[in-house]
């Protein structure tokens, strides 16, 4: 691993004075959308990636909950589950969508929580699946939630996590554009349809093969969060694999975006 990595995963913290995106308010409009066929979607996604039918008798965290609706798959594919994010309206949104459809259910919890704080993730226990997608690149000091993120899964167990593709000169675009959807508000007048093209393109491409949006969410919704997805963080696939191989985990899947823009996806199993 490199100096700037080793640095970054031992003592790196955000800014205070840098901007966030308002993820959770982002996703409290995406709560109308979800319906029966979002949720089957995202429980297939689940399903396909952990190469399992059921998570019956697991225990699944969902770190950096968002909606809540990767949470409501898992609980629907038998998992108890605890759902956990730093952002307040994120929390709200989990809290909802479990009062829909798991009212009064004691195997499904939801909290506040960050993945920075060492003694909160150390004080949750262990569990079979540790579920972070396109979470901890958004903290401010990715390399260091990547290394807390391990201490929750248990000895065997997976960990389930996206990461944004490291792109040589597009990353630093794509950070300044976020940086500035957030500081100035008069910005998304023109960043929001500057970067049409995006979600058109994608648009196109799932009617032309026929795919749906992955993991049951909303193209737009997702969009909106790619440009306004501030902190942002980066690493390609080699960086990624090496750090979890160093320390002894087994890669079970992986799924790149070819280099282009978007989130590598990875499963490892932690040692026994």
């Amino acid at each position: 691993m490199d100096r700037d990595t080793l640095s970054a995963v031992t003592g790196s913290r955000p800014q205070a004075d840098e901007p966030r995106f308002a993820f959770g308010k982002n996703w409290r409009r995406f709560l109308g959308l979800v319906d029966e066929e979002r949720i089957s979607h995202a429980a297939e996604a689940l399903r396909e990636k952990l190469r399992t039918p059921s998570l019956e008798g697991k225990r699944f965290l969902d770190a950096g909950c968002g909606s809540g609706l990767m949470s409501l798959a898992a609980r629907r594919l038998g998992a108890s589950v605890l759902s956990f994010d730093y952002d307040a309206d994120s929390v709200a949104c989990a809290r909802e969508l479990k009062q829909r459809y798991f009212p009064s259910d004691d195997q499904w919890s939801i909290e506040r929580g960050s993945v920075l704080d060492e003694a909160y993730v150390s004080s949750i226990g262990l569990f079979d699946v540790v579920y972070s997608w396109g979470v901890l690149h958004h903290t401010g000091a990715m390399w260091r939630a990547i290394d807390l993120i391990q201490s929750p899964v248990s000895p065997g167990g997976l960990l389930f996590i996206a990461i944004y593709n490291r792109q040589p000169y597009l990353s630093a675009y794509w950070s300044r554009v976020k940086k500035l959807y957030n500081r100035r508000r008069w910005s998304r007048v023109l960043l929001v349809p500057l970067h049409l093209g995006l979600p058109v393109m994608s648009w196109t491409s799932r009617k032309i093969s026929g795919r749906r949006t992955e993991r049951g969410m909303s193209l737009w919704r997702d969009y909106i969060d790619w440009l306004g997805g501030y902190p942002f963080e980066t690493a390609t696939p080699e960086q990624i694999l090496q750090f979890f191989r160093r320390r002894g985990w087994e890669p079970t899947a992986m799924k790149t975006c070819g280099g282009r823009l978007g989130c590598n996806e990875f499963v490892f199993r932690k040692p026994l």
